[in-house]
């Protein structure tokens, strides 16, 4: 045991002879296990990120949405509705066979949108109408914060009612209490609030059937007051022309009994509205749970693949290790050589070299360590300092990037401290191993 203690207080004291050596040294080591923990970190958050706004879509949950045709395949098909605009996308035929002939599906809920202008006096605001049923709180998860939503019989007489997203709330009555309230949506129609949602993050887009929304700019009305006030034509005029399309459905979601049915429920889904819908291809079908298992199998593609690009630098500052201690070897000849006059055995020679590589790459994976479980607040204040200097470049990145969060993967610290040690005595020891088989001779003679 004094033996061991006296052979590393030499190494110990070696390094110290050579600080700046020794630190540039550490560095290598620092920086390869501090970027393993913290490109975990970011891409567990950006994962995880993903997996969130999946799983708030409903794992048990099935989306059919419209899919707007090309103009050619539209033209082709000689889809016309009212006025001989376009007509294409889910319909409430649709939306009856489906939840009258599928009988895993336990609830369901309709819904069309479109943008509108929402105003309470002098203040407006541009957000997404949307019209649904009673059920679409419950199927959607929509959490109210002040009020309550529409009853299916409100819906069925077509009551002038409205629920508010927070955002349009904070601005049509940032002073205000809104509930009783009517607001002006578009040009001729007034709502009376009746309930205000709770804040709600935005929603990713999920390839062309799920497009990204944001709820808090959403007022919700129920769907039958949509169909008597709007229709199903929407009609915009431009330099004396009109542009229009008439689409009866946007989009329907659809609640599976149980996670176990979702994928067969799916199946039925599209088999039904494929013999309905034969001259073009105008709905999509998402799956979340199917959506949710990629997502898992990306998280872990993506983690491997960091941590790959992170050990990249870990080698590198093996070799640095390797590097310098042949180097040092070199400059330590006639060291050796009188260890070796005195006595000592090749063992004695690889055990300190090997000592020094490894007390190298613990001071260097200890600080890598140490600095990379700051990434999270570190990268917070990075973000907001960005924020205050360049708020537009902050605004531009995709919603995922701006709330940002990284994750500590904590198997990630262990791994990578010791990736490190066992990267130091790998790099150290050729070197080690090259010092001891040093002839003594021709080491004392070396100047």
């Amino acid at each position: 045991m004094r033996h061991a203690l006296r052979t590393l207080q030499s190494g110990v004291k070696s390094l110290y002879l050579h600080p700046m050596r020794s630190l540039l040294t550490v560095l290598g080591i620092f920086i390869g296990v501090a970027s393993v923990i913290w490109l975990l970190a970011i891409g567990e958050g950006i994962s995880r990120k993903a997996q969130e706004q999946i799983e708030s879509l409903g794992a048990d949950n099935i989306i059919v949405s419209t899919i707007k045709p090309p103009n050619e395949a539209l033209s082709a098909g000689g889809g016309g509705g009212r006025m001989q605009f376009p007509e294409y996308g889910l319909t409430r035929a649709d939306y009856a066979r489906l939840t009258e002939t599928i009988p895993t599906v336990v609830k369901s809920a309709p819904l069309k949108d479109f943008q509108e202008t929402f105003q309470n006096g002098s203040r407006k605001i541009d957000g997404r109408l949307v019209g649904c049923t009673a059920d679409y709180v419950d199927v959607v998860k929509i959490e109210m914060f002040d009020g309550r939503f529409f009853n299916d019989q409100e819906n069925d007489e077509a009551r002038d009612y409205c629920v508010l997203g927070s955002g349009v709330a904070e601005k049509l009555f940032p002073y205000e209490e809104p509930l009783g309230k009517l607001i002006r949506v578009g040009e001729n129609y007034f709502y009376r609030v009746i309930g205000v949602a709770k804040s709600r993050a935005p929603s990713a887009a999920i390839g062309s059937s799920v497009k990204s929304e944001d709820y808090s700019f959403d007022v919700y009305i129920p769907l039958k007051t949509m169909e008597t006030r709007v229709g199903d034509t929407v009609v915009v005029r431009r330099s004396g022309s009109m542009e229009g399309e008439t689409v009866q459905l946007k989009q329907i979601t659809l609640k599976v009994k149980d996670v176990a049915s979702v994928m067969e429920t799916a199946d039925l889904i599209k088999m039904t509205l494929d013999d309905y819908h034969t001259k073009f291809e105008d709905y999509g079908v998402t799956v979340p749970l199917e959506l949710l298992e990629q997502a898992k199998t990306t998280r872990m593609m993506f983690n491997v693949f960091m941590g790959l690009i992170a050990g990249i630098s870990l080698v590198v500052g093996g070799i640095g290790i390797m590097n310098i201690m042949l180097a040092t070897v070199t400059e330590r000849t006639r060291e050796i050589g009188i260890r070796r006059a005195l006595g000592a055995k090749r063992g004695d020679i690889v055990r300190q070299f090997l000592i020094e590589t490894i007390v190298l790459s613990v001071v260097g994976g200890g600080l890598g360590v140490l600095v990379g479980l700051t990434c999270s607040p570190a990268t917070t204040f990075a973000m907001g300092l960005v924020k205050r200097m360049n708020p537009d470049l902050i605004a531009s990145l995709p919603p995922i990037v701006q709330e940002l969060k990284p994750i500590i993967v904590y198997w990630s610290v262990p791994l990578a401290f010791m990736i490190s040690i066992i990267i130091g005595v790998v790099f150290g020891v050729y070197p080690a191993i090259r010092a001891a088989k040093m002839d003594p001779i021709e080491a004392l003679r070396h100047e």
